[in-house]
C-alpha cells in the first residue's frame, strides 16, 4: 500500500517534532528520574490540538484522520514515551470512547474540555484479579434510584491521579458475567472517590500510574455509557482503537534508539576509526531500520483501516505485537551499540529500553495480541 502524506499530515508531524525537541526533550531525563508528570507540556499539547486529534471540530477536536495522529505520537515517542502515553490514553481511549458511545448532553459535558485539553481523561479497567481476563470484574455499580452506587479498586490506571473524568468498567449484575458489565463516566472529586496507590515503575516514570479506590460513590444514572451490559464490548472496542497509539508509542521509541545509535556510531572511535566503519555495527543498524520500517508499514495499515471505517481489530493487534517487540529489541541493541555508556543514566538508551518493555504489557499483553490474531485467523 502507498502512503503518501498529504500537507495537512505532513504539517501535523511537522508541529508535533517541534514540540517534542523544543518543549519535552529539555526536562525528559529529569522528569523521568523524579517521577515527574509534565502538567504544562500536556497543556500545551491541548493548545495544540493533540490531545483531542480524532475528536470532531463540532465538540472541540481537531477532526484529523488517525494517520495524522500516528504521525504525532510517533514524534513525541521518539523523544519522550511517557508524554505519549498520556496523549495516547486520553485520544484513543477517552475521547474516542465518548465520542462513539456517548449521548449528546454527556458529549457536551465532557469531550469538548478533554478535546481541548482543558481536562484530562482516564481508562479504568485493570483490576487486581482482572487483568488479560478483563471480564472478572469485581467493581461493582448498584441502581439506586437515579444513581449508581460504584464500589471497588482499579490498578494501574494511566493519568489516573491527574485525571479530571475517568471511564470506569463496573460490574451492575455479577450473575450476568461479562454480559453484566457496564461503562461509566466518574467525576475526580464526587465523594468516596480517592487515589489509593501511586506505582514506582521501571519506565515512562513521567506518567502517573495509580490505583483508584471507589467506595459508595453516587453517580448519576446520565452517566451511564452505552447501555447496561455492554461494558465489556466498549471496552474491547475502544482498546482496538488504542492498540494503534501503543505500537506507535513503540515504533517511536525503535526509532529514538536508532537515532541515537547512528549518531553514537559515527563519533564514538576504536582502533583509530569510527565504529560506524565497522561491519559488526552496520549490521546491527541495518537490522533495526529495517525492522522499524517493517512495523511502521503495519501500524500505517491498521490506521488506515480504521480512517475508512473497516475492520481494524486484527490489523492493530498485529501492528502492537510487531512494533512492541521491535522496540524492546532496537532499545537493546542501541545499549549494545553504546557499550558501557549505554547502561548509565547521562545517556538516554538506557531510558528507551525501560520505556520500551511495558509496549509488551499494556493495553492488552503480546499473548492477548497473538490470541487475538489466532482467533480472528481461525473462527
Amino acid at each position: 500500500m502507498n502512503y503518501e502524506f498529504t500537507e495537512t499530515q505532513l504539517m501535523i508531524r511537522d508541529t508535533a517534532r517541534q514540540f517534542a525537541l523544543e518543549e519535552l526533550a529539555p526536562t525528559a531525563d529529569e522528569r523521568d528520574e523524579k517521577e515527574e508528570f509534565p502538567t504544562g507540556a500536556v497543556k500545551k499539547m491541548g493548545e495544540l490540538g493533540f490531545m483531542g486529534m480524532m475528536v470532531s471540530e463540532r465538540y472541540g477536536g481537531a477532526g484529523l484522520d488517525t494517520i495524522s495522529y500516528v504521525l504525532a505520537m510517533e514524534e513525541i515517542s521518539k523523544v519522550d514515551a511517557s508524554a505519549c502515553v498520556i496523549m495516547s490514553v486520553n485520544n484513543s481511549l477517552v475521547c474516542w470512547g465518548l465520542e462513539t458511545f456517548g449521548t449528546e448532553e454527556q458529549k457536551e459535558r465532557y469531550l469538548k474540555d478533554l478535546a481541548t485539553g482543558k481536562t484530562l481523561g482516564a481508562f479504568a479497567l485493570s483490576e487486581p484479579e482482572a487483568g488479560s481476563d478483563a471480564t472478572n470484574q469485581r467493581t461493582t455499580a448498584r441502581r439506586e434510584g437515579e444513581y449508581y452506587i460504584l464500589n471497588g479498586t482499579k490498578n494501574f490506571i494511566t493519568n489516573g491521579s491527574q485525571a479530571d473524568v475517568v471511564l470506569v468498567m463496573a460490574s451492575t449484575d455479577r450473575s450476568k458475567g461479562a454480559k453484566g458489565v457496564s461503562a461509566f463516566i466518574v467525576e475526580k472529586n464526587i465523594p468516596g472517590f480517592s487515589v489509593a496507590k501511586k506505582e514506582k515503575k521501571l519506565g515512562i516514570r513521567s506518567s502517573d500510574t495509580v490505583s483508584l479506590a471507589f467506595q459508595d460513590c453516587r453517580i448519576p444514572a446520565s452517566n451511564l455509557l452505552g447501555k447496561e451490559g455492554e461494558g465489556i464490548k466498549f471496552a474491547l472496542k475502544t482498546l482496538d482503537g488504542g492498540r494503534i497509539g501503543i505500537a506507535t508509542q513503540a515504533l517511536g521509541i525503535a526509532e529514538g534508539s536508532l537515532e541515537a545509535s547512528v549518531k553514537y556510531a559515527k563519533e564514538r572511535k576504536a582502533f583509530n576509526h569510527p565504529i560506524a566503519e565497522f561491519q559488526g555495527i552496520q549490521f546491527k543498524i541495518a537490522d533495526m531500520a529495517t525492522k522499524i520500517e517493517a512495523a511502521r508499514g503495519l501500524i500505517l495499515n491498521a490506521a488506515a483501516l480504521k480512517d475508512r471505517n473497516q475492520p481494524y481489530a486484527t490489523a492493530a493487534a498485529m501492528a502492537k505485537l510487531f512494533a512492541s517487540k521491535v522496540a524492546v529489541e532496537s532499545a537493546l541493541e542501541a545499549i549494545q551499540i553504546h557499550g558501557g555508556y549505554g547502561y548509565v543514566r547521562e545517556y538516554k538508551v538506557e531510558r528507551f529500553l525501560r520505556d520500551a518493555k511495558i509496549t509488551e504489557i499494556y493495553e492488552g499483553t503480546s499473548e492477548i495480541q497473538r490470541v487475538v490474531i489466532g482467533r480472528s485467523l481461525l473462527q
